[in-house]
């Protein structure tokens, strides 16, 4: 679901303000050479050339993993916040084990904390929500706007940060396993006169599909996206009344506390995937593969094994999915660690404890 990142300005003196914005104009990173990089909607900003000191701001999950696919995790000067202390983002401690440290360089419900971030001095702020990238550029950060809504995105993005980050060859390497991968799964699919089921990945509190990406993944998958309606705003909402009348064979939900509520609600008693077992969750690494995370090929491949196995007998999941992480990421995890993983993530971990048995490696 879109969520707006807002700019909370501290109650702050005006000398302390200026103070702070004459100690990030004179920083180092201010007198570096600089170059024109145009965010995605188009919007020149002026950054160095060489980027150290990088701020997620907003969706921090969801831009943490495109760091993570182009090996510049450790670029990251900011955590989590609050909500990462909880077990289900602990795989983000894997792939950037620092972050457990780091301040969060954000309030409460993620609105920007200007103060905070004015000290922290970043090279450049990175987030999706374009007013939050405009009011920040006022305020005299670097800030860049990174839009996801259509499946090519996410390879614009990850070139994006390639050419900002100085590495392109990490950008290069994940925009061809994004296509191997999808290429194979419509290789499968291809001239096999395939059913296609009708496929339903919902928040069951609210009965919302949160993600216009998600009628691209079940599509690719070889699946019929019941609200795929063609509609261009990020979000879909619904009753229960058209959720009965759907009636769709699989019920995808991001985690398994819902998916014990979708089996145990009377609600959902006589919705034909609930009759015949077909309620799954989505994997969960940096991000519930489900949403908008550079993890979502590997979406493609698992959502297209569970809606037609007998395409994807050969396909080991666990070695797969290790593969991508070793490979593109720069972390190995245990087969214990991807098998949580697929079964929906972590519930409860400490970010000390995920971090103890992956072996981070650094990606040219």
């Amino acid at each position: 679901m879109r969520t707006s990142t807002l700019i909370r300005i501290p109650t702050m003196r005006l000398p302390s303000l200026l103070l702070l914005l004459s100690l990030l104009l004179a920083s180092p990173g201010h007198a570096a050479d600089m170059h024109i990089v145009h965010d995605m909607a188009g919007d020149a900003v002026s950054v160095p050339v060489h980027v150290d000191r990088v701020v997620t701001l907003g969706a921090t999950p969801v831009i943490n993993s495109l760091l993570f696919a182009v090996g510049a995790g450790d670029r990251i000067i900011n955590g989590l916040g609050t909500f990462g202390r909880q077990g289900r983002w602990n795989y983000q401690y894997s792939f950037a084990p620092r972050l457990a440290s780091l301040p969060p360089l954000a309030n409460l419900d993620r609105s920007a904390n200007l103060e905070a971030l004015l000290q922290a001095a970043p090279d450049v702020v990175l987030t999706m929500d374009r007013s939050t990238a405009q009011s920040l550029r006022r305020a005299g950060l670097l800030a860049l706007y990174m839009a996801w809504r259509q499946p090519e995105d996410v390879k614009v993005v990850v070139n994006l940060l390639g050419d900002l980050l100085e590495r392109p060859v990490a950008a290069a390497r994940y925009t061809a396993r994004f296509d191997s991968l999808l290429d194979e799964v419509g290789d499968r699919l291809r001239g096999k006169n395939i059913r296609r089921p009708s496929v339903l990945y919902f928040s069951p509190k609210t009965l919302t599909q949160p993600h216009l990406i998600v009628e691209w993944w079940i599509r690719a998958a070889g699946g019929e996206s019941v609200t795929d309606n063609h509609r261009r705003t990020e979000s879909y909402s619904f009753g229960m009344e058209q959720l009965l009348a759907w009636n769709p064979q699989f019920l995808i939900v991001s985690s398994p506390e819902e998916a014990v509520g979708v089996r145990t609600d009377p609600r959902f008693a006589k919705l034909r995937a609930v009759r015949e077992g077909h309620v799954l969750i989505a994997p969960c690494g940096a991000h519930t593969w489900g949403n908008r995370t550079s993890e979502q090929p590997l979406m493609v491949l698992w959502a297209a094994q569970q809606f037609h196995p007998s395409l994807f007998t050969d396909v080991d999941m666990i070695e797969r999915s290790q593969r991508f992480y070793r490979e593109i990421y720069g972390t190995t995890l245990t087969h214990a660690q991807v098998a949580e993983i697929l079964a929906g993530g972590p519930r409860r971990a400490t970010p000390t404890q995920q971090t103890q048995t992956a072996t981070q490696g650094v990606m040219p």
